[in-house]
C-alpha cells in the first residue's frame, strides 16, 4: 500500500485563487512567501545549533574518557581523587551528550511533521553544468604559414585547379563534397595566386572564371568565421543560400566578385611593371661600359654635334667638334665615352686612366686608324 496522507500537508502560499476583494492579492502573496522562508530558516539554523552542540559534546566527552583512562594506571592519593573528579565529569558529559541527541531527534521529527512547500517537495539529484569551450590555439608564424601552404598546395595542387575551372554550382558543391579538405584558407591563397598568373598571362577568360570560384571559397570561410564553426561542416549551406536566388545575397556576391577582379588586374599590372623594370636593369647592366656608365645615358647626356658624329659614325666630325668645344669639357666628354663604351680608344692608351684621357683629347687625330665608334 502507499501512503499518500502525506499530500493532505502542503503549504500553499502564493497560489491561491480566493482572497478578500480589499486586499491586494500580489502583495498578500508576498508577504506570506516572505514569512514561510523566514520561518524556514530559523528552524534550519536551530538544526544546525542542534548538530554544532552534539559534535562539542561529543569532543569533551572523548577528552574526558581520555583523561579518565590516563589517571586509572596510577595509584597515587592525588591520583585517585583527580579519577574521581573525571569520572564524574564523564558521567556527566554523557547525560549533556543524550541530552542533545534527544534535542536534535524532536527535531527531525518535528521537520517530518512540517507541511511541505514549493520549495521542499522535491530536491536537486545532481547539477552538471558542462561548457564546450574552444582551446586556445597558439598563433602560427608567418613561417609557419608558409610552409603550411607550400606542404598543403604540393598535395592538393591538381584538385585546387580542378575546383577553380568548375562554372556550375552543383558541380562546385558535389566536388567539395567529395574533396572537403579543400574547404580552408590555403585553397582560397592558391586560388588568388593563380588568378593574378592568369591575369599576368593575358588569359583574361579564365582568370574570370577562377576568380568566381576564388570568391565562392571566401564566402564558404567568412560563412564558418561568422557561424563559429569548421568550413567543411557549413559549405554547403552557402550553396543552399546562393541557389535560392536570395537577392541581396546574390548582389553582395557579384560586387565582392567584380571588386576582387579589380584588385587581381591591380596586382598584375604591378606585377608586369616590376618584371619590366627588372629586366630594363638587367639589360642596363648589361650595356655598361668599362667604367660603369650606360652607353645610352651618356650619349643622351652629349652636345647634339657629338651625338650627330656617333649616329653617323664619323670620326673626322667628332675630331671637329672636339676641337671647337672648351677643353676641359671636351676632357668631360671623352671620358665619359670611354667609360660607357661608347669610345674604344687603341692599346697605347691602355698604359693609365690619366694618359688615356690625355691621348683621347690631344692626340684624337693620331689613332684613328684603330679607333672605332659603337
Amino acid at each position: 500500500m502507499i501512503d499518500y496522507s502525506v499530500w493532505d500537508h502542503i503549504e500553499v502560499s502564493d497560489d491561491e485563487d480566493d482572497t478578500h476583494p480589499n486586499i491586494d492579492t500580489p502583495s498578500l502573496f508576498k508577504w506570506r512567501h516572505e514569512a514561510r522562508v523566514e520561518r524556514m530558516d530559523q528552524f534550519i539554523k536551530a538544526g544546525e545549533d542542534l548538530e554544532k552542540g552534539l559534535a562539542e559534546s561529543k569532543r569533551k566527552l572523548t577528552e574526558a574518557q581520555k583523561k579518565t583512562k590516563n589517571l586509572s594506571s596510577s595509584v597515587t592519593d592525588d591520583a585517585k581523587a583527580e579519577l574521581s573528579k573525571a569520572q564524574a565529569e564523564e558521567k556527566r558529559l554523557k547525560k549533556e551528550e543524550r541530552d542533545w541527541e534527544k534535542k536534535l531527534e524532536d527535531h527531525r521529527r518535528e521537520e517530518k511533521k512540517m507541511p511541505w512547500n514549493v520549495d521542499t517537495l522535491c530536491k536537486e539529484g545532481f547539477s552538471k553544468s558542462v561548457m564546450n569551450v574552444k582551446p586556445d590555439v597558439k598563433e602560427e608564424t608567418e613561417e609557419q604559414k608558409e610552409q603550411k601552404h607550400k606542404t598543403f598546395v604540393e598535395k592538393y595542387e591538381k584538385e585546387i585547379k580542378h575546383f577553380g575551372m568548375m562554372k556550375r554550382w552543383d558541380d562546385s558543391q558535389k566536388y567539395l563534397s567529395d574533396n572537403p579538405h579543400l574547404v580552408c584558407e590555403e585553397t582560397a591563397n592558391y586560388l588568388v595566386i593563380m588568378c593574378i598568373d592568369l591575369e599576368v598571362e593575358e588569359k583574361k577568360a579564365l582568370m574570370e572564371q577562377v576568380a568566381h570560384q576564388t570568391i565562392v571559397m571566401q564566402f564558404i570561410l567568412e560563412l564558418a568565421k561568422s557561424l563559429k564553426v569548421d568550413p567543411r561542416g557549413c559549405f554547403r549551406q552557402f550553396f543552399a543560400k546562393i541557389k535560392t536566388a536570395d537577392q541581396q545575397y546574390q548582389d553582395a556576391f557579384n560586387d565582392e566578385l567584380e571588386s576582387f577582379k579589380e584588385r587581381v588586374r591591380g596586382r598584375a599590372k604591378i606585377r608586369i611593371e616590376r618584371a619590366m623594370k627588372e629586366y630594363e636593369e638587367e639589360e642596363r647592366q648589361k650595356r655598361l661600359g668599362p667604367g660603369g656608365l650606360d652607353p645610352a645615358e651618356v650619349y643622351e647626356s652629349l652636345p647634339e654635334e657629338m651625338q650627330k658624329c656617333f649616329d653617323e659614325k664619323d670620326i673626322a666630325m667628332l675630331q671637329t667638334v672636339i676641337t671647337k668645344l672648351d677643353p676641359t669639357e671636351a676632357k668631360v666628354h671623352m671620358k665619359r665615352c670611354i667609360d660607357s663604351g661608347l669610345w674604344v680608344p687603341n692599346s697605347r692608351a691602355d698604359e693609365g686612366d690619366d694618359k688615356e684621357e690625355d691621348a683621347t683629347y690631344e692626340e684624337l687625330n693620331k689613332e684613328m686608324g684603330e679607333q672605332k665608334i659603337e
